[in-house]
């Protein structure tokens, strides 16, 4: 228990730092804004309860906002998705259930069920952050492909630190 919360407490860390000291730093365009700091919401273990799930999301949000300027977005986002994730954990929960301690990662779940489940967090996510920041129509179909290809630039960053970060079941 006490480990799993000190890995949390250090992806967390890990996670702003890479958002906040490199992936803000380099300039990708105007439609790719990657945000590889939702992984942390994406692989807190099942069991956690959902008031925790919410705060460590408001968390990681209001953190990111602070050195992004954004006055609330991120934590928006990121509430966001955290409420709906337990419902997104039961669209693509086994018959059985998940067994317990058992991660939602690549490693414990395979690849089809990663993306899957990874993917429709990542796209809802960007699509509250991304509306919330322009907040108005006219500019809609610019800023769904802001989503778009932002999204598919988060999850591929987010398979990639999966395969560099989580060896987990191939060494048991």
């Amino acid at each position: 228990m006490l480990n799993e919360i000190l890995r949390n407490i250090f992806r967390f860390c890990l996670l702003v730092c890479i958002q906040v000291l490199i992936i803000k730093n380099i300039e990708l365009g105007r439609f790719i804004n990657p945000f590889i700091y939702v992984l942390f919401i994406i692989v807190l273990p099942f069991e956690t309860p959902k008031w925790l799930l919410l705060f460590s999301a408001f968390t990681i949000g209001i953190t990111i906002d602070m050195f992004y300027d954004t006055a609330g977005m991120h934590a928006a986002a990121c509430v966001f998705i955290a409420y709906l994730r337990p419902g997104v954990l039961k669209l693509f929960s086994p018959r059985d259930g998940y067994e317990f301690g058992t991660q939602p990662t690549i490693q414990y779940l395979g690849i089809p069920w990663f993306l899957s489940y990874s993917s429709i967090l990542i796209v809802l996510h960007h699509l509250i952050l991304f509306y919330i920041e322009v907040f108005r129509f006219s500019e809609f179909f610019s800023t769904f492909l802001r989503v778009i290809i932002s999204s598919i630039f988060t999850i591929l960053l987010v398979v990639i630190s999966q395969y560099l970060f989580n060896r987990k079941k191939e060494q048991e």
